[in-house]
C-alpha cells in the first residue's frame, strides 16, 4: 500500500488485490462500500496520518475509487473544508464499525449479478463496447443470461483471473448490476427455477447485436 500526499487537503492511496486478501475483504464488497470496506478506509487514514500527516479526525472526506490495469486501485481522498462547497461522499464516524466476516474473492467458481431490468443489461453492454472493454468475451469460460423471478441474472463460470481488464470489467458492471454474495448457492436456484435467457457466450452475442446498430 502506498501513500502519496498531494496537497494539504489531498492524498492519494494505491493499493492492490494483495492488500485487499490480506485485510479478507472481497473485490465486489471493496467496490459497492461495504461495512468491510469502511473499516478499510477508516484503517487507511489512520495509517495516513501516521506515514503522511494526513489528518482527517472530525473532518469530512471526499474518496474516489478507480480501478487500474494489473489489479491495482488508485484512491483519492480530498479532505473537505467547512466552508467549501464540494460534495462530501463519505463522513468519517467517531468509532469503527465493529462488523468483521470472511468474505469470498474473485477465485469463487462462478460469479453471479442481478440487472433489475434487460434495459440495465443492455446499458452495461453499450457501456462497455464503447470503453474498449468487448475483450470481455474472454473473461469466463462460461458467460449466460438468465431471467429468474423480477430480475436477470448474469452468470459467469470458470473465471480466467489472468484476464488483463478484469479490474476495468468489476468496476463497471458495479454501475450497472448488483453482485449476488455466495453465487455458488444461489446460482443452483437460478438452475431450477430461471429461464436461460442468453446462452453461452452471452457478452459475444450481445456485441454482435450492439455494434451493428
Amino acid at each position: 500500500m502506498k501513500f502519496e500526499k498531494v496537497n494539504e487537503n489531498k492524498i492519494r492511496i494505491t493499493l492492490s488485490i494483495r492488500d485487499l486478501e490480506e485485510k479478507d475483504i472481497d473485490f465486489h464488497d471493496f467496490m459497492s462500500n461495504s461495512i468491510e470496506t469502511q473499516d478499510l478506509f477508516l484503517d487507511m487514514l489512520e495509517e495516513a496520518e501516521e506515514k503522511v500527516g494526513f489528518k482527517t479526525r472530525d473532518c469530512k472526506v471526499k474518496i474516489e475509487a478507480l480501478a487500474m490495469t494489473e489489479n491495482n486501485f488508485v484512491l483519492t481522498v480530498t479532505r473537505v473544508l467547512p466552508d467549501g462547497n464540494k460534495k462530501t461522499l463519505y463522513a468519517i464516524p467517531k468509532k469503527k464499525p465493529k462488523a468483521k466476516r470472511k468474505v469470498n474473492n474473485i477465485n469463487e467458481p462462478c460469479l453471479v449479478y442481478k440487472f433489475n431490468s434487460f434495459d440495465d443489461y443492455c446499458n452495461f453492454i453499450e457501456y462497455m463496447a464503447r470503453n474498449v472493454l468487448v475483450d470481455s468475451v474472454n473473461l469466463a469460460g462460461n458467460i449466460c443470461l438468465y431471467t429468474y423471478n423480477d430480475g436477470y441474472y448474469l452468470v459467469l463460470s470458470n473465471l480466467n483471473t489472468e484476464y488483463k481488464n478484469i479490474s476495468g470489467f468489476f468496476t463497471a458492471i458495479t454501475e450497472f448490476a448488483v453482485y449476488i454474495p455466495e453465487p455458488d448457492l444461489y446460482v443452483h436456484r437460478i438452475y431450477e427455477s430461471g429461464n436461460l435467457f442468453i446462452k453461452n457466450n452471452a457478452f459475444k452475442k450481445s456485441f454482435s447485436y450492439f455494434l451493428k446498430k
